[in-house]
C-alpha cells in the first residue's frame, strides 16, 4: 500500500497541486489547494477510523481526501470526474494496485455535490469531510469590504472554526461550526449549503449514522 506521505512528494502530484491552486486563484474561488486538501485528507480518515473501519480503509480514505480535488487543473467543471481519472493513472504508476486505485477513484469522482453520491463507506466520508471545511483562511482574493462581498466568500469569512466529531457509540456524525454573525447569517450559511448539508445526511445514512449541523453550539439539523 502506498503511504500518503510518498503520494505528498510525488513530482507529479505537486505539480498538479500547484496548477490547481493557480487555476482556482483565477477563477476567484476560495482555495482548493494544499491546506484544503491536507484537512480533508485528515477528516476522511478520521471519520472511517472513528467508525471503526480497517487501518487499510482508513488510509485509502486519506488518499482519496488528499487528491479529491486535483481535477481544477483540467477545468471547474465536472473536475470530480477528471481528477478521478488523473488519481487513478497516478496511483497505479506509482504502483498501488488496481482494487485501491479503483476505490479512490470512485470516492472522488463522486464527491462533488452536483453529480456525486455516497457509494462507498470511502466516498460518504469524503463527502463530509469536504463540505465540513469553511473557515475565513480560505478566501485568498482581497476583500474591500466584507459585508458587500459575494455569499460565498462571506460565509467563509465569517467561519471562526469548523471541525467533525464522530461518535460511533451513538452512531453519529457532526458538524460544528464558530461564525461571527455580523459578517454571515445562519440563513446566509444555508442559501449556499443547504444542498451539500442534504449530501453529508445521505453520506452520513450511507456510514449507518445520523448527520448533525451544529452552528455555534446551537444543533440545527
Amino acid at each position: 500500500m502506498l503511504d500518503l506521505e510518498t503520494i505528498k512528494a510525488d513530482e507529479e502530484v505537486i505539480t498538479i497541486m500547484e496548477m490547481t491552486r493557480t487555476s482556482i486563484e483565477a477563477l476567484g474561488f476560495t482555495e482548493h489547494s494544499r491546506r484544503h486538501c491536507s484537512i480533508v485528507s485528515k477528516w476522511t480518515g478520521e471519520i472511517l477510523r472513528g467508525l471503526g473501519k480497517p487501518p487499510e480503509r482508513v488510509q485509502l480514505a486519506e488518499i482519496a481526501g488528499y487528491l479529491h480535488d486535483i481535477g481544477n487543473c483540467v477545468n471547474r467543471q465536472d473536475h470530480a470526474q477528471s481528477g478521478a481519472i488523473l488519481a487513478y493513472n497516478i496511483l497505479k504508476r506509482m504502483g498501488m494496485d488496481t482494487q485501491s486505485a479503483s476505490a479512490v477513484m470512485l470516492a472522488i469522482g463522486n464527491h462533488d455535490e452536483h453529480y456525486g453520491t455516497p457509494v462507498s463507506d470511502i466516498s460518504s466520508a469524503l463527502i463530509i469531510a469536504d463540505k465540513a471545511d469553511v473557515h475565513k483562511s480560505r478566501v485568498k482574493k482581497p476583500i474591500e469590504n466584507v459585508l458587500s462581498a459575494n455569499i460565498h466568500d462571506r460565509v467563509n469569512l465569517a467561519a471562526e472554526r469548523s471541525y467533525l466529531t464522530v461518535d460511533r457509540a451513538r452512531d453519529s456524525i457532526a458538524l460544528n461550526i464558530e461564525i461571527d454573525t455580523a459578517i454571515c447569517s445562519v440563513m446566509d450559511y444555508f442559501e449556499i449549503y443547504f444542498s451539500r448539508m442534504q449530501l453529508c445526511r445521505k453520506a452520513a445514512e450511507f456510514l449507518g449514522c445520523k448527520f448533525s449541523l451544529i452552528i455555534n453550539d446551537t444543533r440545527l439539523v
